[in-house]
């Protein structure tokens, strides 16, 4: 059967990687871009999830468009994070907005969509490993701090919920193969980067975007129906080791 889905944030990386597998899977997605760039093969609405009013116009035109969204993936985030002594307070609000804000803002009118609706919903929330620990070589404080933030969030949400059958999880990825993942990193360390990361990976290489994908795609399936409040890691085995490579 058909699915109404949107995936903010969609229109590239791990959030583009989903989008695609579930179109592949036979259900009507939509994708938010904030800059409103077309992506082949996706139907697109511009949207920032920093604004209410920019996420209530997107959810609208989906519910126009494909019917009440049933299936959500709040995926839309950004790191620019730095040593928090050093941090500049709109660069810190700016992670804060896009990162937590804006799930909420995602969660809040797709909530509302299923339950006028009277849909038994899924969502899919995008957290991280920095969630849960920090990063060693440092400098991630705002970027982890939302993590945590939406992990917590996903809980309060799937307890909430339930009662109205809508099940609420998260997908940890790892460091994964996409523009995000070096948007900090000079690009003259990049590959000296990629070197030492498949050295401390367990699995022996960074995940590309479509590993936290598949596991979306199940969490979002009747597979996994009996899950909610769950947090499933697709890392290649990182939050499993201690941190000291010895």
């Amino acid at each position: 059967m058909t699915r109404s889905v949107l995936v903010t944030g969609g229109n590239r990386g791990i959030g583009l990687a989903i989008a695609r597998r579930l179109a592949a899977d036979g259900d009507s997605v939509t994708v938010t871009s904030r800059s409103g760039a077309l992506v082949e093969g996706l139907s697109v609405v511009t949207c920032d999830v920093r604004d209410a009013a920019s996420v209530d116009a997107a959810f609208t035109a989906v519910e126009q468009e494909q019917g009440p969204v049933e299936v959500l993936v709040a995926n839309a985030g950004i790191t620019q994070d730095q040593l928090l002594a050093l941090m500049k307070e709109d660069a810190f609000t700016d992670v804060l907005d896009t990162n937590l804000t804006g799930i909420f803002l995602t969660c809040k009118h797709g909530l509302q969509q299923m339950l006028a609706a009277k849909v038994s919903g899924s969502i899919v929330c995008t957290s991280s490993p920095t969630g849960f620990v920090a990063l060693a070589a440092g400098g991630s404080g705002a970027y982890s701090a939302t993590k945590g933030a939406i992990s917590s969030l996903v809980r309060c949400m799937a307890i909430d919920y339930a009662r109205f059958g809508i099940r609420v999880n998260a997908v940890v990825p790892g460091a994964t193969e996409t523009g995000l993942m070096w948007n900090n990193v000079p690009p003259e360390e990049v590959e000296a980067m990629r070197v030492q990361l498949r050295r401390e990976i367990p699995l022996g290489r960074l995940a590309e975007a479509e590993d936290p994908a598949r596991v979306v795609a199940w969490l979002l399936s009747e597979e996994s129906v009996y899950m909610t409040g769950s947090h499933v890691v697709c890392d290649g085995g990182i939050l499993a080791k201690s941190s000291i490579s010895v």
